[in-house]
């Protein structure tokens, strides 16, 4: 009704107003009824499309009851879904099939693996704001402590080396949606990538950009960072385990020389004096690697003569991470650096790949081997336990 009044009204309105003749009308009259039915035919077409979904979603309820009847209740499961896979035309019923995780090194219940996707990545920064800002001197910021993560630009394009503990409640239902829990991680930016953005974090307190020049032609580097490990879980296997991890990847990618700040906790040079001392004197970067601080960050790190410093207490001053990177062989750059917002002293750590001591080879594996000794011996268990 509707329709026939709209054509009429329109009929009437342009014969009346002399606009067109009778011809035109008819002209007018036969374009509008073409619209207007084109119009009803897309409406229909879409209340359809909408529709679709609850049409099929009742025809399931259907065979489904028909199943039950024909097959009963402890088979219709499997013969139900082989039928509703194999007729199913709707792109979100398909079954996604994901890609597994890439692990690097497995001890016991905890894992090793980069991150996969942004829930690992938060994963990883709700644990360095645990570490960092709560345990720590950190100062967040407004949106860090909002969000409880510590994040910043870098972490978009960096890859996050991750330690799970897997060994989650089995009495939590499934459909809480436990997670393994990341007990340490690790921030590694390769120089490709650097040099696509903004470069490297570590630019903004020590100018490695000569370094890397001079070096170009005849070395990779990778920036070390963001490292840091859940409280109860530092201990040997954990921090074995995740430079197992670093070490696969450096192999991995080929990467010749490991770059990146270690820190002292707190600001107080004066605090640290025997063991900035000690790194100046013994363990300064030698020609062709020396990187200084920025000027106007640069903090002298002799502040003791190499005579009065006594280097058994000055190693057991050092914090394990950076202890541990002066065993595999690494050397410092020239000044330290007080980072406000973390609370720290930071002190730049250069370590090739070539001056790392041949004896942590036979553990951490060789630099030409591609795959982490801990996952070799991992693959290797089910035969040595048969022989």
């Amino acid at each position: 009704m509707f329709f026939d009044l709209t054509i009429g009204g329109w009929k009437s309105m342009l014969a009346g107003a002399g606009c067109v003749d009778r011809a035109n009308v008819f002209q007018v009259e036969m374009a509008m009824t073409m619209t207007m039915t084109m119009t009803m035919t897309m409406m229909n077409d879409t209340n359809a499309m909408r529709l679709r979904p609850f049409a099929l979603a009742a025809k399931r309820q259907e065979e489904l009851a028909r199943f039950r009847a024909h097959f009963g209740k402890r088979s219709v499961g499997l013969a139900f879904m082989r039928r509703f896979k194999r007729r199913s035309r709707m792109p979100w019923f398909k079954l996604r099939q994901s890609k597994l995780p890439k692990i690097y090194g497995q001890i016991g219940t905890l894992q090793v693996r980069l991150a996969e996707g942004n829930a690992d990545v938060r994963s990883a920064q709700r644990l360095r704001y645990d570490v960092f800002y709560r345990e720590m001197s950190a100062t967040p910021t407004i949106a860090a402590r909002f969000r409880q993560r510590d994040e910043d630009p870098f972490d978009a394009v960096c890859d996050h080396l991750l330690v799970f503990d897997n060994d989650v409640d089995k009495s939590v239902d499934w459909r809480s949606g436990r997670r393994p829990r990341v007990v340490g991680t690790y921030r590694v930016l390769r120089q490709e990538i650097a040099e696509r953005g903004a470069g490297f974090y570590t630019q903004g307190e020590y100018d490695i950009a000569p370094l890397i020049a001079a070096r170009a032609s005849t070395h990779k580097f990778m920036e070390l960072g963001r490292s840091c490990v859940l409280k109860p879980y530092r201990n040997k296997r954990t921090v074995e385990l995740l430079w197992h991890g670093l070490w696969t990847y450096v192999r991995e990618h080929k990467i010749d020389v490991m770059i990146g700040c270690a820190s002292f906790e707190g600001t107080d040079l004066a605090a640290h004096a025997m063991a900035l001392s000690f790194l100046h004197h013994y363990a300064m970067a030698p020609s062709g690697w020396i990187v200084r601080a920025h000027a106007e960050r640069h903090m002298p790190m002799d502040l003791l003569p190499k005579d009065r410093v006594d280097a058994k207490s000055a190693v057991k001053a050092l914090p394990p991470l950076i202890k541990g990177y002066l065993r595999l062989g690494a050397f410092v750059g020239d000044g330290a650096v007080i980072d406000k917002q973390f609370g720290t002293i930071d002190v730049l750590i250069c370590l090739p790949v070539e001056k790392i001591d041949p004896r942590y080879f036979e553990h951490f594996g060789r630099p030409e081997e591609r795959e982490s000794r801990v996952a070799l011996s991992r693959k290797q268990a089910p035969e040595l336990v048969a022989s």
